[in-house]
């Protein structure tokens, strides 16, 4: 059974590209296959910076013979006093039968006409070709361009084209304008090492006539080696190597023969932070640093890159990356020394010739505001003056090294520098921390700050970004978050669990609300509700996916659609934590199962009722004076006894004790419902009636303080 194989050779391909395009092809060519009815043996994806790849291996010639049953109109549009109509006549016509081959057949919505095909199996090599095209023309990506005088997008411009199913060329085109390319057997070797033209003999010699013109296709390959070169060279000088993943992944799209290059950097430039140095190598330079293996946090004067060139003259290249890098770390240098000169504070009034965003003023005023919202953060834990004042400094100048010379050149040493530069000012340590803390988290692998300071300093940065930037009415949409909104609301959630920080988050966005509303007048009135909406989902999305809880109980928690709910979640978000996983827990163990029945049975009925959800105190509400049963009687002394467990769950977020009494009522309630004693709910007589709707309303009272049933599925 014959090999196919495609190859789209093109100018270097941008890294991320060439990884986003081998997991797109992994997962859309298979399935086009299965669809299109061709099943190869196995599906192989490569891909490097000059190239994306696919072998296909043990193809059929052709599709299987099959037959298909197609549907056609309805038989009262079909068939006319039992006569066919011109819907059936041309429904037959179109599918090349006689109308006796027509079929009547019942269906879900009412009788059709069907007919059964015979489909002949179409040679695979044709279909191979209707499907190449939208193989390579439907990957997704990021900065597409056009080149020449065409239409055709593609990151980069496509050089050449192999499409071999064995050793026979399937013919192929892509046009963009005048530029037209052609499939054959000739790809391209590396262009150091093998700069000519390749011939490809056969589909199943590929990887074996890449190699021999120094191109290694598999991306894993090339990532082992990479890591072996990496490890190698940092052991000839003593070093252990940092190999960050993300620059891993990136230069493992960079090459196509890497080759590990050791360079040296003089130790006098080891005078500056080490993020300095790194921020030079990694972010700019695409280099891994190699640390002392006696102190991680210690660098050593030697750096390792990855070359793509011809390895018998990795001298020549490690001198010139020495060069490159020399002159960036004197860069560095003279911009970390010129910062040190002032202390950091005298930075800030700077701040108010950078604009934050147009409507909002300078980063001097968000600043201002947000050291507004971290007095009332401070206040809300009831700090001492002294943590206060550490807050207070900590915002002011936790913008301040936006200005310096050397975060203006690096741009996200933003927060690592101002806590350098604090600590050379000689600020208070936790003011130095909370100025690099702040930022935290910067993506899903960092950690959250520590520190109080950093933790107030972070919320209040975060929650002025929001209320302000929702008040402005730009809200985030579908994929669109320019102002990454999700991922600041999501820390601010984050910040508070991982704390546990007593705030009332509702009033934290009302008072944050009613501020940006003096300030701008013509503010949306429904500003404050969008931002409960907006942290609601974050809080649905935190639980569900974060921390594992079943979609249902974190409805239980939120509320759906329940106005009082949702405030009281927003409210004190460590007890929605808890609750949710409280929930998730007895759903583990099934005392969940226990008393759900008992619960939302009671919940629907007492829907019928009036009374209020926050009442719990049986004594008040109702008159044992209408009971007609001893299950009404046995009901209203359950709840009396459940109501000190209730009162104090609710004190104490303690739902143990709530959820042991709710098991220990469940007998009475279905004595209640279905006993000898049972009795009809909706009674003719409209007090008793009330008075029983008022029982099953206290239950289902008292199981609201830890959720809404009503919300909750059986059986998750």
């Amino acid at each position: 059974m014959p090999t196919f194989l495609l190859e789209v050779g093109t100018e270097e391909l941008p890294a991320s590209f060439v990884e986003g395009a081998i997991a797109q092809w992994r997962d859309r060519i298979p399935t086009s296959l299965t669809e299109a009815f061709i099943e190869p043996a196995a599906v192989e994806i490569y891909g490097t910076p000059r190239r994306l790849a696919v072998l296909l291996h043990n193809l059929p010639p052709q599709q299987p013979d099959r037959s298909e049953d197609i549907k056609g109109p309805p038989v009262r549009a079909a068939y006319k006093d039992g006569q066919p109509t011109k819907a059936a006549e041309g429904f037959a016509r179109k599918q090349e039968v006689s109308l006796e081959d027509l079929e009547i057949r019942d269906t879900e919505k009412g009788e059709f006409v069907f007919v059964r095909k015979q489909i002949s199996g179409r040679p695979t090599a044709d279909l191979l070709t209707e499907l190449i095209p939208q193989w390579i023309l439907k990957l997704e990506g990021k900065r597409f361009m056009r080149w020449g005088d065409g239409d055709l997008r593609f990151p980069r411009p496509i050089r050449w084209l192999v499409a071999l199913l064995d050793d026979t060329v399937l013919p192929l085109t892509l046009t963009s304008g005048s530029d037209v390319v052609r499939s054959d057997r000739h790809s391209r070797g590396h262009r150091v090492l093998h700069p000519d033209p390749v011939s490809i003999p056969n589909a199943a010699d590929y990887l074996e006539t890449l190699e021999n013109a120094s191109i290694d296709v598999t991306p894993q390959r090339r990532r082992d080696s990479i890591i072996e070169g990496i490890h190698r060279c940092a052991a000839e000088v003593g070093g252990t190597a940092d190999i960050p993943e993300d620059l891993l992944a990136e230069v493992v799209q960079l090459v196509e023969y890497p080759t590990a290059v050791l360079g040296k950097f003089d130790e006098e430039f080891l005078i500056l932070p080490p993020e300095v140095i790194t921020t030079v190598m990694v972010s700019h330079q695409r280099y891994f640093s190699v640390l002392n293996p006696e102190n991680p946090q210690e660098l050593l004067p030697y750096f390792i890159t990855i070359s793509n060139g011809d390895p018998a003259k990795s001298d020549l290249i490690a001198a010139g990356n020495e060069r490159v890098i020399r002159a960036r770390l004197a860069d560095g240098e003279f911009f970390y020394k010129a910062d040190c000169q002032q202390p950091l504070e005298q930075l800030v009034p700077q701040l108010g010739t950078i604009t934050f965003q147009e409507d909002l003023g300078t980063v001097e005023d968000k600043v201002n505001r947000l050291t507004a919202v971290a007095q009332n953060l401070s206040q809300a834990l009831n700090l001492s003056e002294a943590e206060q004042a550490k807050v207070e400094r900590a915002c002011y100048l936790c913008k301040a090294d936006l200005v310096s010379q050397m975060v203006y050149e690096f741009p996200e040493l933003q927060g690592v520098m101002g806590e350098k530069y604090a600590r050379v000012s000689g600020e208070d340590e936790a003011v130095c921390r909370a100025i690099f803390e702040h930022y935290l988290p910067r993506g899903a692998e960092d950690s959250l700050p520590q520190t109080l300071t950093g933790q107030l300093v972070g919320l209040s940065d975060r929650l002025d970004t929001l209320v302000s930037i929702f008040g402005l009415g730009l809200l985030p949409s579908g994929s669109s978050d320019p102002f990454a909104l999700r991922r600041a609301a999501n820390a601010v959630v984050n910040i508070i669990w991982a704390a546990d920080l007593d705030l009332n988050l509702n009033q934290l966005l009302q008072e944050g609300v009613e501020t940006f509303k003096r300030a701008h007048p013509q503010a949306s009135p429904e500003l404050l509700q969008q931002l409960q909406e907006f942290f609601l989902q974050r809080l649905q999305t935190l639980l569900q996916e974060d921390r594992g809880i079943d979609y249902d109980l974190v409805n239980g928690v939120l509320g759906e659609g329940d106005r009082d709910y949702t405030e009281r979640a927003l409210s004190d978000v460590l007890d929605t934590r808890d609750r949710a996983e409280f929930l998730q827990n007895i759903r583990q163990e099934g005392t969940l199962d226990i008393i759900y029945e008992i619960v939302n049975r009671s919940a629907r009925l007492a829907k019928k009722g009036t009374l209020s959800t926050e009442e719990l105190n049986p004594k008040t509400i109702i008159e044992p004076d209408l009971f007609e049963s001893p299950a009404e009687q046995g009901f209203y002394d359950a709840l009396l006894g459940l109501l000190p467990r209730t009162e104090a769950a609710q004190e104490e977020r303690n739902y143990s004790q709530l959820i042991e009494g709710l098991v220990e009522i469940a007998p009475t309630v279905r004595e209640f419902f279905d006993g000898e004693n049972s009795v009809l709910v909706m009674a003719d007589d409209e007090a008793i009636k009330a008075n029983r709707l008022n029982l099953l309303g206290l239950l289902r009272n008292h199981a609201r303080v830890l959720a809404d049933f009503g919300a909750i599925v059986k059986n998750g």
